[in-house]
């Protein structure tokens, strides 16, 4: 069957309600207290969020009234009634709701289900501006939405396998969609993210972690003969490489991640600088900073874990490094083989795809300047700590010393490929690394899959100063001695006063001379893929950085295969 209707929830599926929820305990709290329930606002605020933690749909009122010796039901409806019909003035919408819902509207038939107080929900619907995406609107009482969802069967008149059900809360309306025989995707937002299925009712038959993947399960569904099995397989089908290092190679994965569940990241390990640096040296290691990027870019472990892997010192004898960094080094030398490190760490953070260093090899990344000086090892390349960098003679070319042999489950990966991605970062000391490590090329040049660059939005002072897009092509051409289908290039400015924190470091906006790449042979997709900077990202521990948005990278690339 066709999708021909879409029902989404309201609270923490459309926009975030953490602002909301935190204001509404407050309120909820206090209308306690004055009813006379014994405690404080602090202590009660302090207990009822414990009391979330633990289980987000208990009854969270009555546990928070019995905490405190006091089981009095006007008290608890008090907090309910108070909670229910909090003050607000204005909500966080989701950066991409409004996007979704424009697309879908036209094409399917949308429907909005919540529930709670009909003044309250009302008012969010028009704070947040959404009312007229939908045909149809309803509002149940607590307990009530199955009786809402079996209306819209009658109204929409549809056959239960035509309707997708957009949710958060697996124990309501993902259970309600399964129950009736509905297709069901969980949205990984908000505070009930984290709660695992208690039956098969909860299970979804989809998770995404943002609402623009919705169009790929639509797509798949609608494509698939034997309903929602079939959409699964293919999403399993699609095969993409993705090959380049630092933050960037991560950044792009975290939108293809999406699309797929056969994602291979081939990542560079030249890295000799920082906690990575430290670590090869002291303790004669790969570097392990690019690939904990990677790692975490594909984990489906909770937020803890991957916020453990993250964490870095800020002080002590460990100042700087970072606790994943640590973990791959002892895992290293725990079981003698980066490659296992790697393996189990993967394993430990539950990954979705692979993780793959270009070589096991132990090499050092080397450039010739045009003046003829060479310059051994990657950190000395960046020369981070030089404020005159761009000053010196030009990069040349770049090597490796001693050479390296490829990873054979990369050049695997690479012969499967349906799409091959070039991703954006340091071109120098990321991106063409891979590309110098023997058996590669080969690889890449013999697989039959589309082969797509993303160049960098900025220019970086020590390696592509004054570049412009015609001259990071025209490096990878040199290097891949082969071709590429595609470059997609950003044409969105983004704010003067990132661009003046940039230029003050001497990095500026690549220039898109398309002209000029399109006499290299190249076909050029060009648009508005810059990411919101306000948004804080877990890959991201310096300023505020410019970077691709993930998700709008991802939608072209995917399109790219079969075309």
């Amino acid at each position: 069957m066709t999708i021909k209707a879409v029902i989404f929830d309201l609270d923490d599926t459309l926009y975030d309600g953490d602002n909301l929820t935190e204001f509404a305990l407050r309120q909820a709290v206090q209308a306690m207290i004055d009813n006379g329930l014994n405690c404080n606002l602090e202590q009660g605020i302090e207990r009822i969020k414990e009391i979330i933690n633990e289980d987000p749909i208990k009854d969270k009122f009555a546990e928070l009234a019995r905490s405190f010796n006091q089981e009095d039901i006007d008290i608890i409806n008090e907090g309910k009634n108070k909670y229910f019909n909090s003050d607000f003035d204005e909500l966080k919408i989701y950066p991409d709701t409004k996007e979704v819902l424009e697309k879908l509207k036209g094409n399917y038939k949308l429907v909005l289900i919540t529930q709670g107080a009909v003044e309250q929900q009302n008012r969010k619907i028009d704070v947040l501006g959404i009312r007229d995406y939908f045909d149809f609107v309803f509002i149940s009482d607590i307990g009530k939405k199955r009786e809402d969802f079996e209306q819209v069967l009658k109204i929409l008149g549809l056959n239960e396998d035509e309707i997708l059900v957009v949710g958060d809360r697996i124990e309501t309306e993902i259970k309600i969609g399964n129950e009736l025989g509905m297709s069901t995707i969980r949205l990984l937002k908000g505070k009930y993210k984290f709660l695992e299925p208690k039956s098969e009712d909860e299970k979804s038959d989809f998770e995404i972690e943002s609402l623009n993947e919705i169009y790929n399960v639509i797509i798949n569904l609608n494509n698939s003969e034997n309903g929602k099995d079939d959409g699964n397989d293919l999403r399993k089908k699609l095969k993409i490489v993705a090959i380049g290092g630092g933050t960037g190679l991560p950044t792009i994965v975290e939108g293809l991640r999406k699309y797929t569940d056969d994602l291979t990241m081939i990542v560079t390990v030249t890295d000799s600088g920082r906690s990575s640096g430290m670590l090869r040296k002291e303790l004669d290691v790969l570097p392990p900073g690019d690939i904990r990027n990677c790692l975490i870019a594909l984990s489906n472990s909770d937020k803890l874990m991957k916020d453990l892997f993250q964490y870095r010192f800020d002080n002590g004898s460990l100042e700087g490094h970072n606790f994943g960094n640590l973990f791959i080094a002892a895992l290293t030398k725990l079981t003698g083989s980066f490659e296992l490190a790697v393996e189990k760490a993967s394993r430990i953070l539950k990954l979705k795809g692979k993780v793959l260093p270009s070589t096991f090899d132990d090499v050092n990344l080397c450039a010739e300047l045009e003046d003829g000086k060479i310059i051994e090892e990657e950190d000395n390349i960046i020369d981070r700590h030089n404020d005159n960098v761009y000053l010196r003679s030009k990069i040349k070319k770049v090597f490796l010393r001693p050479s390296a042999c490829a990873n054979e489950k990369a050049l695997t990966a690479l012969s499967k490929a349906d799409l091959i991605v070039l991703c954006p970062g340091s071109l120098f000391t990321s991106v063409i690394p891979n590309l110098l490590v023997d058996g590669m090329l080969e690889a890449i040049n013999e697989s039959k899959a589309k082969k797509v660059y993303v160049c960098n939005i900025m220019t970086q002072v020590s390696q592509t100063y004054d570049y412009k897009a015609s001259n990071h092509v025209g490096k990878i051409l040199d290097y891949l001695d082969g071709e590429l289908d595609f470059v997609i290039l950003n044409n969105e400015n983004p704010g003067q006063d990132l661009l003046d924190s940039y230029a003050n470091e001497n990095a500026y906006l690549v220039e898109n001379d398309i002209e000029e790449v399109k006499k290299l042979g190249i076909n050029v997709i060009e648009g508005n893929f810059l990411d919101d900077v306000g948004e804080k990202k877990l890959l991201w521990e310096k300023k505020d950085l410019l970077r691709h948005n993930p998700d709008k990278i991802a939608e072209v690339l995917v399109g790219l295969v079969g075309d």
